[in-house]
């Protein structure tokens, strides 16, 4: 039985694995996160706490647990935070890589590391894995610089890169641009929302999924980890308000320039999965079949 640690269980992507690795079995699943446990269940998996910007603890768990596969989610993920808060984007986005790979050398285990569309300046999307990085923004950077530190490391090693992930999970600390679009329509309010960038948005379920057949096969290099269609945001917004029966009249098409932002948004992005679905059969729900997951989720939750 594989045992797999993950980091990072308290959010979207981390949750979404954790439930994916119990329900296919053959996996000892071991959570990890900063603090108490924040998963809406306790069985089928160990939970501990675990600061993955200090070395010591990093070291210590990994030791003594000796996973097989460690699946790294945990990030500083908030653009704008990154570009006020560095130090401690470093810390979380490239220190703690810089840990786990240690932890990693010493006990042989398998590293995923999550990455991201914004290592790229947008001008040429979508992108495939060969493509030549150029972050516009402080996250971006951090992000490319723990893909480094893995290149030129000696570990087994695999990087997932992903793009504008959404989903619901439990004890959610952010929305995503379907939750938002919804709740925003349902209370008759106006959004302005982007024109100008364009992006493959991700279900989380579909995130996890790539994620959990990389572990499964043990599939080294990078991979991306995306949906399917190349949309910007305005695009996105008026198909979640289709699917919902709101009110697109309260959508405003804006350009960049509307929003003032302390991080700067690469263009356009998206990614090529050719590469995923030859070696890993990866298939993603296109954004009207997420939606529609989403949607599912929702009234699940409500009749809790």
């Amino acid at each position: 039985m594989q045992k797999v640690l993950i980091t990072g269980t308290n959010g979207l992507l981390g949750q979404k694995l954790v439930q994916l690795l119990i329900r296919e079995g053959d996996y000892e699943v071991i959570a990890t996160a900063r603090g108490a446990n924040r998963l809406p269940h306790a069985e089928g998996y160990a939970y501990h706490s675990l600061d993955v910007t200090n070395q010591g603890e990093v070291h210590r768990l990994v030791r003594q647990l000796r996973p097989d596969c460690i699946v790294h989610t945990a990030a500083m993920t908030n653009v704008d935070q990154c570009e006020s808060e560095r130090e401690a984007c470093w810390r979380l986005n490239v220190d703690a890589v810089q840990y786990l790979i240690e932890a990693c050398r010493d006990t042989g285990a398998f590293l995923l590391h999550l990455s991201t569309d914004f290592i790229f300046d947008g001008a040429a999307g979508p992108y495939d894995e060969e493509a030549a990085p150029n972050p516009l923004s402080y996250y971006g950077e951090s992000k490319l610089a723990a893909e480094r530190l893995l290149f030129e490391s000696a570990i087994r090693w695999a990087v997932a890169r992903t793009v504008l992930v959404y989903g619901i999970a439990h004890d959610m600390s952010r929305s995503n641009i379907i939750l938002w679009v919804k709740k925003s329509l349902e209370e008759g309010k106006n959004i302005k929302v982007v024109d100008d960038q364009w992006r493959t948005p991700t279900l989380a379920e579909d995130l996890a999924t790539g994620c959990f057949l990389i572990v499964k096969k043990r599939a080294e290099g990078i991979f991306n980890i995306s949906g399917e269609d190349l949309l910007t945001p305005f695009q996105m917004a008026h198909q979640t308000a289709d699917y919902f029966r709101l009110d697109k009249s309260l959508i405003t098409r804006a350009d960049s320039g509307t929003f003032t932002q302390p991080a700067k948004r690469p263009p356009r992005t998206g990614f090529i999965l050719d590469k995923a679905r030859r070696l890993l059969h990866y298939a993603p729900h296109s954004f009207d079949e997420g939606i529609a997951v989403l949607a599912g989720q929702i009234a699940a939750t409500a009749k809790r």
